[in-house]
């Protein structure tokens, strides 16, 4: 896939079409200590624009009209956790979103594996490495692997869509899921708010 790197922002003018693959990379998993270091995202023409953020420097008014824009599909594998950073320091709510984890567990019922790498290896028949997945997306200069690693995770959502929309109709569970991807902006805000490990929905 091939790879173009941008410091702040994505380019003016770009067009990524309707639907776009996103992902993100940071320093860890909670929002509040572990800052958003790379945004990559792909329109699924085997092309990736990785965004990278310095520490604090995250204006990046043509990235942010993205992921506001309501004309355009933001494909996500968890998109909880990109959706929440993305709340948390773009200070965006990004929407529409579509998540390939969401669609997974609602159509592939038979295993608890909805991982990235297990999507694309049984629906795709690809194997992604995750070997860059625990390195320091922090550095000012990121690796080759590193940036390889960051497209890969967005090269494939396009493809995984294709396959988990055919078994959501099978199933009839197409509503349902668009349900469940329209709640993830309020699930993000939850999360951000406090309420990541309480189900308000329990009794």
């Amino acid at each position: 896939m091939k790879i173009h790197l941008h410091q702040g922002d994505l380019p003016d003018g770009l067009d990524l079409g309707k639907l776009v693959a996103i992902d993100t990379e940071t320093l860890g998993l909670n929002p509040f200590r572990d800052r958003l270091c790379l945004a990559q995202l792909s329109a699924g023409d085997g092309v990736c624009h990785a965004v990278q953020f310095a520490a604090g420097k995250y204006a990046a008014p043509n990235l942010k009209r993205l992921l506001s824009d309501p004309s355009v599909t933001k494909l996500f594998h968890f998109a909880r956790f990109d959706v929440a950073m993305f709340r948390r320091y773009l200070g965006v709510i990004c929407a529409p979103v579509y998540c390939t984890k969401i669609a997974s567990k609602l159509v592939r019922t038979y295993t608890d594996r909805h991982g990235l790498k297990d999507l694309v290896r049984e629906l795709l028949n690809i194997e992604l490495s995750k070997e860059q997945q625990s390195s320091d997306w922090g550095a000012p200069q990121l690796t080759e692997k590193q940036l390889a690693y960051a497209a890969a995770d967005v090269a494939h959502l396009h493809a995984l869509k294709a396959t988990l929309d055919t078994m959501l109709a099978r199933e009839n569970r197409t509503e349902l899921a668009k349900a469940c991807f329209d709640f993830l902006p309020a699930r993000a805000e939850l999360d951000l708010a406090g309420w990541e490990e309480i189900d308000i929905f329990a009794h």
